[in-house]
C-alpha cells in the first residue's frame, strides 16, 4: 500500500500501551485531555471512503476502522473470525467455504448478507471500477479475465447461497486468509452503491459502514471529522470508546505541540529527525512495527532518455549511500534497504527474515558509479544529463531524501544535474500513475505478510509498475512463486530471491531504507493494535482510562 502518507494485516502485531506524563487539555469539540473520547492525528488528508478504490494508508485506516471483513487480525498478527462464523478450505487450497454469523447488520440497520461480499469482490475486479487493487484478486477463478474485459463479472469465483460464501481459486494462494481481513475486500451493499452513484463514498454521508465505527462530519475535503461507535456492529459490546476525533495536522512539529498540550493522543515522530532526537527519551515513546520500504521508481518509458538507459540507472544505484542517507533522513531510526522486500514482512521456511534471504547485494561504490555513468552517457551520445526527482511536499522525510540525493549524486557523478519537484501527496500519487515523473520516491507498506504483496508490484503490466519497465526474469520468478511453487514455502523463498536478483541486475528500482515507526502516545490509551502490514492501526479495542 502506498505510504508517507500509504502503509493492514500483520506479520507482527502488538497492542500498544504507553508510559509517561503530559499535560491535559481539550481539542476542538472533542477530546483528548479529560474526555474518554480518543483524539488521533493524520499527517495527510484522506482521499476516499470507497472500499474498492482506496490505495493509501490513511484513507485505509479510516475505512478499516469503520468497516469489518470476514476475518480480522488480532494482537498477535493472526487472522481471526470477524463477520464469519467459520472459514474452511479444501486440502488442495482451491476452495474456501465461509459461513456468516447470524444477524449481521449495516450501520443503517439493514441486513448484511453474503451477497454483499460477492458484490464487493465483483466490483473490485470490474474494469469499470478501475481499481488499482484489482490485481489482489488474481488467483480467484476468472478474476484476471474479468479485469482484462474478457469475461463477465458474474463469472467470478465468488458465489453466495444463503449465509454461505464460496471462493473458487485457480491456484493456491498462501495469503488468502489475510485477504479476508483486508479493507479493500470488505462488504459493500450493491443497492446502496447504485443509489448514491458517483457520490458513493465521497463523503461520510454517502457511505455505509459494517465495522466498529461510523464516520461523521467528513465532507470529502475537510480535515476534522470523527468516528462514532456503530451500535449495529456485531461486536458493539466490546467497542468501549464512543467517539474518536480525527484531525489532519500536516506539520509534524505542530502535531507534537498539540500532543504535549494534551490535545492529541498519538503522533508520529519517526519521519522527522529533529523531532525524534528531541523526543526519543520521552517516556511516552512507543515503537510501531512496520514492513515498509522507501524506494526510487525510475520512469523507463523513454520520457527521460537517461533513465531509460540501464547504465545510467546502475550509476545512480551505485552512487546511493543508503547507510548515510538513512542516518541523515531518519536519524538512524530506520534501516538501510537491502532490497525491495522489507524487514518484518515475513519469515522464510527456515525461519530467517525474508529480507535477509533475498538481499541481492545493493552497495555504495562511488568509483564504479562514475564509470557506469560515463558509459551510459557515451551510449546516448551525451556529455551531461538532467533528471528530476519527485517527492511529497508534505512529507519531511521526502524533502530530506531529495536534498541528500541531489547533493550526493551530483558530487559522485560529474555532469549530472538533479532537480527537485515537490508536490502534495495526492498529486504525487497521480503523477506516479500517469508517468508524469523522471524519478519518484515511493513508500510501500505490505498489505499482508507474504512476499507477493511487494513482488506483485512490478510484474509486466502491473497497475503499480509506475516506471513501466519489463523484466522477463523478474516476472517469470514471481509467476512461478504464485503458481508452481504456491504450496512450497522454501521454493517460493527461492523464487523471490531470483526476483530480487532480476530487479538488481537491471537496476529497475533503487531501494533506499526500511522504515521504522516511533510515536508519542498518551499513556492512558491502551488497546491499539499495530500491524506491520495492512491496517496499520486498529482502533476497535482502543480505550482511554
Amino acid at each position: 500500500m502506498e505510504t508517507w502518507k500509504k502503509v493492514a494485516i500483520g506479520a507482527a502485531a502488538v497492542v500498544v500501551v504507553g508510559g509517561g506524563t503530559r499535560a491535559a487539555g481539550l481539542w476542538g469539540g472533542g477530546s483528548a485531555g479529560n474526555s474518554k473520547n480518543l483524539s488521533f492525528q493524520l499527517p495527510t488528508p484522506i482521499q476516499t471512503l470507497d472500499i474498492s478504490k482506496n490505495t493509501d494508508t490513511y484513507s485505509g485506516t479510516i475505512i478499516g476502522n469503520s468497516g469489518a471483513n470476514l476475518m480480522r487480525v488480532d494482537s498477535k498478527g493472526k487472522a481471526q473470525l470477524e463477520l464469519a462464523k467459520s472459514v474452511k478450505h479444501s486440502k488442495d487450497g482451491l476452495t474456501y467455504t465461509v459461513v456468516l454469523k447470524d444477524g449481521l447488520k449495516w450501520s443503517d440497520g439493514s441486513k448484511l448478507t453474503a451477497k454483499d461480499f460477492v458484490y464487493s469482490w465483483q466490483r473490485i475486479v470490474n474494469p469499470k471500477t478501475a481499481s488499482q487493487y484489482a490485481y489482489l484478486a488474481s488467483g480467484v477463478k476468472n478474476a484476471d479475465k474479468i479485469a482484462a474485459g474478457k469475461a463477465a463479472v458474474d463469472t467470478l469465483g465468488v458465489t453466495a447461497k444463503g449465509d454461505t460464501i464460496t471462493f473458487e481459486l485457480e491456484r493456491p494462494m498462501p495469503q488468502f486468509e489475510y485477504l479476508l481481513t483486508f479493507a479493500n475486500f470488505m462488504p459493500q451493499k450493491e443497492s446502496y452503491v447504485a443509489k448514491e452513484g458517483k457520490k458513493y463514498a465521497t463523503t461520510a454521508k454517502t457511505s455505509l459502514y459494517s465495522g466498529p465505527y461510523k464516520v461523521e462530519g467528513w465532507n470529502g475535503t475537510n480535515n476534522t471529522f470523527k468516528l462514532v461507535k456503530n451500535d449495529n456492529y456485531w461486536d458493539a459490546k466490546n467497542v468501549k470508546t464512543k467517539q474518536i476525533d480525527i484531525q489532519v495536522v500536516q506539520k509534524p512539529e505542530t502535531a507534537v505541540q498539540l500532543y504535549k498540550q494534551g490535545k492529541i493522543d498519538r503522533v508520529s515522530i519517526a519521519n522527522t529527525p529533529e523531532l525524534y532526537k528531541a523526543n526519543k527519551n520521552n517516556k511516552d515513546v512507543v515503537k510501531a512495527p512496520e514492513a515498509t520500504t522507501a524506494f526510487i521508481e525510475y520512469n523507463q518509458t523513454g520520457k527521460n532518455k537517461f533513465l531509460a538507459n540501464a547504465k545510467i540507472r546502475e550509476a545512480l544505484n551505485l552512487a546511493t549511500n543508503r547507510k548515510e542517507l538513512t542516518q541523515q533522513v531518519t536519524s538512524g531510526i530506520s534501516t538501510p534497504a537491502t532490497g525491495l522486500a522489507p524487514e518484518d514482512l515475513a519469515k522464510t521456511a527456515s525461519g530467517q527474515d525474508l529480507a535477509k534471504t533475498v538481499a541481492p547485494g545493493y552497495k555504495f561504490d562511488a568509483a564504479a558509479a562514475k564509470v557506469a555513468f560515463q558509459e551510459g552517457l557515451k551510449e546516448l551520445g551525451e556529455t551531461q544529463a538532467t533528471i528530476t526527482i519527485t517527492t511529497d511536499a508534505d512529507a519531511p522525510a521526502g524533502k530530506a531524501s531529495v536534498d541528500y540525493l541531489q547533493g550526493s549524486w551530483e558530487k559522485a557523478l560529474p555532469g549530472l544535474k538533479v532537480n527537485q519537484k515537490l508536490v502534495p501527496f495526492a498529486q504525487r500519487i497521480k503523477d506516479s500513475q500517469t508517468q508524469n515523473f523522471d524519478a519518484v520516491i515511493t513508500l510501500w507498506g505490505g498489505d499482508y505478510p507474504e512476499g507477493s504483496t511487494f513482488y506483485d508490484l512490478f510484474k509486466d503490466g502491473a497497475s503499480y509498475n509506475n516506471g513501466q519497465f519489463k523484466n522477463a526474469a523478474y516476472t517469470a520468478a514471481v509467476k512461478k512463486a504464485e503458481t508452481t511453487d504456491a504450496l512450497s514455502n522454501s521454493a517460493r523463498d527461492t523464487d523471490y530471491k531470483n526476483a530480487e536478483a532480476a530487479l538488481f541486475k537491471d537496476n529497475n528500482i533503487n531501494p533506499l531504507y526500511f522504515r521504522s515507526g516511533y510515536s508519542l502516545q498518551n499513556p492512558d490509551v491502551t488497546g491499539i493494535v499495530l500491524n506491520t502490514t495492512g491496517l496499520n492501526q486498529d482502533w476497535k479495542s482502543a480505550v482511554k482510562k
